[in-house]
Formats: C-alpha cells, sequence, structure tokens
C-alpha cells in the first residue's frame, strides 16, 4: 500500500478546516497558499470530498468550505476512504488470487498489515490530531497566513460593500 498525493492532501486540506472552523469558511485559495497544495488539484479532492458528504460549500463572497460534521466524528479513513485511496497492502486487493489465482505465500502478512493501518487510521479523528502538541506547533505558524489572507479578503470585501 502506498498512500499517494492525493490521499496526503486529502487529509491536509481537512485538517485546515478543522482547526480554522471557528472562523467560518474556508477557500480553497488559503488552503493552497497555506499548505501549498496545487488550487487545481484541490478543486478535484473537494470534489471527491463533497461526494463523500465530508464537506459543504459555502457560496458568496464570505463563502468557502466547512467541515459536514464535527472534527471529532471524521476519521482519516473516512478521508483516506473519500478520495478513493486503497489502504490495501496485498498484491490482490484481498481477493486471495495473488498466485495464479490461489493465496500466495505472503497473503496473509499483508492483509494483517492492512488491518492494522485501517485501524490506526479509524481510530484517529481531525480533533484528536490537532491537539497533538506538535500539530499544534504547526497550527500556530500557519494562523498567521490564514490570518492575513483572511484579513485581506475581509478588507477587499469591506471595500467593495462600501462602493
Amino acid at each position: 500500500m502506498k498512500l499517494s498525493t492525493k490521499g496526503r492532501y486529502a487529509v491536509t486540506a481537512m485538517m485546515d478546516l478543522a482547526i480554522h472552523e471557528e472562523h467560518g469558511p474556508v477557500t480553497l485559495a488559503d488552503i493552497s497558499v497555506c499548505q501549498g497544495i496545487s488550487l487545481s488539484y484541490l478543486e478535484q479532492i473537494f470534489a471527491k470530498l463533497r461526494r463523500g458528504g465530508l464537506i459543504s460549500g459555502m457560496r458568496g463572497p464570505r463563502g468557502g468550505y466547512r467541515l459536514a460534521r464535527p472534527a471529532g466524528e471524521i476519521t482519516v479513513a473516512d478521508i483516506i476512504s473519500a478520495v478513493n485511496e486503497n489502504m490495501d497492502a496485498t498484491l490482490c486487493d484481498g481477493q486471495q488470487n495473488c498466485q495464479k489465482g490461489d493465496r500466495c505465500l505472503t497473503h496473509e502478512l499483508w492483509a494483517d498489515l492492512s488491518n492494522q493501518i485501517e485501524g490506526f487510521l479509524s481510530g484517529i479523528t481531525l480533533a484528536q490530531f490537532a491537539e497533538r502538541p506538535t500539530v499544534q506547533d504547526v497550527i500556530r505558524r500557519q494562523d498567521t497566513v490564514h490570518f492575513r489572507r483572511g484579513m485581506a479578503r475581509h478588507q477587499t470585501t469591506r471595500t467593495k460593500e462600501a462602493s
């Protein structure tokens, strides 16, 4: 099993939404700048996250995306599954036909690893991960980027409304 950039970026973007939930909707542009993820790639990922029921979008000048459920109810496994990532380490996708239609010698090892990965990712929510001290350090560092972009967007909106 190899987690692709799609899965990694989906988790990163969802974490970004979770930690900024209290400030209202977050734009893809803000996530793109803060997390260093291509805007067009985020659009593709967010389409899958929306279909998976993990996010909701809000239109308008103060629009953006929000989590569809509380961060404490969304696991990393939910996110990985929503973007169609495979957490199976077997060569046969768990079908037990890895060696000319039969189970291979090491199938059980890779199936056990897959179960461990699934269990680990199912056992950690966005809220739990956000509470880790090392994650909190990154959040504080990145909050300055979001704050500056949010303030610039807010100023632009107020200027347009005054016109």
